[in-house]
């Protein structure tokens, strides 16, 4: 039920304002679906070009089921090759709207009722600062933070109590860094709904019994490397359990276009059809988590990935790659989630051979002890978003405060971290 009711004026209009990249993407369509339910009204702010057709074809289809929603565009000036020091097309595009995002202001002045609050992607917040191409990407938008009156964070208090209980609480209670605004976690974030017509893979889930499938995805940015498919190859065969494996070997979607046969080899795909299932497009993950074959899941350890398995109480076998995924990956580990070794190395510097593929995917899908503690975490993750739960009183009392104020031209600025992990790589959490 919505906390709001009553007329238009009574709503706060909040814009949210994600960067490129399906992970980042995600979870504001997830906060805007949640904003909806509580009769706010949402206007959501994208670039006209998009680094990937996942993200086109799923804002497309997320606004023509969310018909309330206002939707703005800016065109991003592309950037010359020489004002950039890195081929990563999402840096790129991180760059590039910061450089642009003066010309958010005229479109969004106008927007009646006037913007209550605007939520923004960390790596965009800056507007204008410089964004590197490693972790100065953080620091230079962190001066933003003291400007902003809140930053929502995409998790929820028993899945970090550490984190949650001294340092969000020192922050909050401005016994700590005085300078920043409240941290709140509101995770995990609901679903929305997405296409009903998902492919294969549903149908195929639906044949296999209970727990009985390892899903293996490394998310919409990580591609892998040849040899390292080869051998993960290998280590689903031997292992002998059922999986479904989504496949990508370039970052970008559009320019995947090398056949399964050559990547897998037609022997394997046959030796294998009738329990296992390689798919090379994005998916609905979300879905497939929720599904009951689903018994493990291998992956690089991005932020919604881990919240999304959470939710679900699916075990985790934790492969980061990049970005914060080392911190998330320690995380869940110490949450229950998931198990990480730590010897496979970082962002494929280190071919994992078959045998430790096949050894870590044999004790994710059978250590009793593993699955308790993942659904327990479940368990703890429902709690948080049900009635009475931490994450949802949190989510209230932010949505009645802005119902509340009397002036609506003063619009308040928001960071929607999603990845909470960030301000551990930024040196804002840890011990107090």
């Amino acid at each position: 039920m919505s906390i709001f009711q009553g007329s238009e004026t009574s709503q706060p209009h909040i814009a949210l304002f994600p960067s490129a990249g399906m992970g980042h993407l995600t979870p504001f369509l997830r906060l805007a679906s949640m904003l909806l339910s509580h009769n706010c009204m949402v206007t959501l702010i994208t670039t006209k070009s998009t680094v990937s057709v996942a993200e086109s074809t799923y804002i497309s289809f997320f606004l023509s089921t969310h018909p309330e929603i206002k939707h703005i565009e800016f065109q991003v000036p592309p950037m010359q090759p020489s004002n950039t020091t890195t081929d990563d097309p999402f840096f790129i595009q991180f760059k590039a709207t910061n450089r642009s995002a003066h010309l958010i202001h005229p479109l969004i002045s106008s927007l009646s009722p006037p913007l209550s609050a605007i939520f923004s992607d960390l790596v965009v917040a800056s507007g204008v600062s410089k964004v590197a191409v490693d972790l100065a990407t953080l620091v230079s938008n962190t001066i933003t933070l003291p400007d902003c009156k809140g930053i929502l964070m995409n998790t929820f208090d028993c899945f970090e109590p550490e984190t949650v209980e001294k340092t969000l609480s020192a922050i909050n209670n401005k016994r700590a860094l005085r300078n920043l605004p409240l941290i709140l976690p509101i995770g995990p974030l609901g679903t929305y709904e997405l296409e009903k017509d998902q492919g294969q893979y549903l149908p195929w889930l639906n044949s296999q019994p209970a727990e009985s499938v390892v899903f293996v995805s490394f998310g919409s940015r990580t591609a892998m490397s040849k040899d390292q498919i080869k051998e993960l190859r290998h280590g689903l065969q031997k292992s002998e359990y059922r999986f479904l494996w989504i496949l990508k070997t370039k970052t970008v979607d559009k320019d995947d276009t090398e056949d399964l046969e050559d990547l897998l080899s037609c022997s394997f795909l046959e030796r294998t059809k009738n329990k296992g299932m390689v798919l090379k497009e994005w998916v609905n993950q979300q879905d497939i988590l929720a599904h009951p074959a689903v018994g493990g899941f291998v992956n690089h350890c991005g932020w919604n990935s881990v919240m999304e398995a959470a939710q679900r109480g699916i075990p985790m076998l934790a492969w980061p790659q990049h970005g914060d995924q080392k911190a998330n990956a320690e995380v869940l580990e110490k949450a229950g989630l998931g198990i990480w070794n730590r010897t496979w190395g970082w962002g494929g510097q280190r071919l994992v051979k078959t045998d430790g593929n096949q050894k870590r995917i044999s004790e994710l899908m059978t250590d009793v002890k593993l699955k308790s503690r993942a659904k327990k975490v479940g368990e703890e993750a429902r709690q948080a978003t049900g009635n009475g739960g931490s994450s949802i009183k949190t989510t209230m009392e932010v949505l009645l405060k802005e119902k509340q104020k009397i002036e609506w031209d003063i619009v308040e600025a928001g960071i929607f971290l999603t990845s909470p992990n960030v301000l551990s790589l930024i040196g804002i959490s840890g011990t107090v």
